[in-house]
């Protein structure tokens, strides 16, 4: 059977729709634009199909483009993990992991876990990806991230996971605040409080939202950061308190208080449901499994 296209015209097809332009596209394949115009030109014939509208200065796809981006993506994310697989048979590579860590994971869990991989293993480049866990899971599934650490729930099940760590979430407030002498805090002193929060999309947001919706009780953002930094410099100006896995709570200006009851988190380690795993990857995941006592 001969198909109407090949891979090449459909990662140009690819770059066209997620660049938004043929100009776009040329830039990010470092080609000429006619040689992009020619390309998606000559697959729309072979397609018998419009694949884009074009308006003077901006592109769009139309539906029949839009199910062949679907399904482009998949062939193409499935052509680069075969074509790995034939190349480490022969030991042609050494392998790279891409993978994504929340902030405060990436800031106090993960550092001697990666430098450990890499001592054991110089060859293997690593990539990592900071992000809030909701769009870790959302790259995974499309194919952006190898694996990534993300929040064990029912919204996860649908990937692969190993259990990586469970931890406590506790009130974040400055020493002189009257919190800091307590063993616990309710959710409703808490939410009576201004708050500091991390952005949607972040499991520290997400907490904070769903503690809400248990208590019927509604959050006082006075401040919205995902740099852990600021967060920590506004809480101890007294501008808000916040929330944080416990050890991130590390400085002598900081308490780090219970919740009452106590919050906990259980995070893990996960990629997609049935994908490869090239012999990178599936060194770190034996490597973290190894270690994640570490953690």
């Amino acid at each position: 059977m001969t198909l109407p296209f090949d891979l090449r015209a459909l990662g140009v097809f690819l770059a066209v729709a997620e660049q938004g332009g043929f100009s776009a596209a040329a830039r990010e394949l470092h080609v000429a634009q006619s040689a992009v115009s020619q390309t998606v030109a000559n697959l729309e014939r072979r397609l018998e199909l419009t694949l884009f509208h074009r308006h003077e200065r901006r592109i769009a796809l139309t539906p029949e483009g839009e199910t062949l981006r679907q399904h482009a993506r998949v062939l193409l994310e499935k052509a680069e993990a075969t074509h790995l697989a034939m190349r480490e048979l022969h030991g042609l590579v050494k392998g790279e992991v891409r993978i994504g860590i929340p902030s405060m994971l990436g800031s106090y869990y993960f550092p001697p876990l990666l430098m450990g991989f890499k001592a054991s293993h110089p060859g293997i480049r690593l990539t990592v990806v900071e992000a809030g866990a909701r769009r870790l899971q959302h790259m995974i599934a499309g194919g952006e991230l190898d694996l990534g650490v993300v929040i064990d729930d029912a919204t996860s099940d649908y990937l692969e996971r190993r259990p990586l760590v469970r931890e406590e979430m506790v009130v974040c407030v400055p020493r002189g605040h009257p919190f800091a002498t307590r063993e616990s805090v309710t959710a409703e002193a808490f939410f009576a409080e201004p708050l500091v929060l991390f952005q949607d999309g972040y499991f520290h947001r997400e907490f904070v939202e769903a503690l809400s919706r248990r208590t019927g009780l509604d959050a006082d953002v006075a401040f919205q950061s995902n740099l852990i930094p600021l967060t920590k410099a506004i809480v101890r100006q007294g501008f808000g308190i916040t929330t944080f896995l416990r050890r991130v709570v590390d400085e002598p200006e900081l308490a780090a208080v219970s919740f009452d009851p106590p919050a906990w988190l259980d995070l893990s380690l996960a990629w997609n449901q049935g994908a490869y795993l090239s012999r990178a990857e599936q060194a770190f995941v034996d490597y973290v499994m190894a270690h994640r006592d570490s953690l």
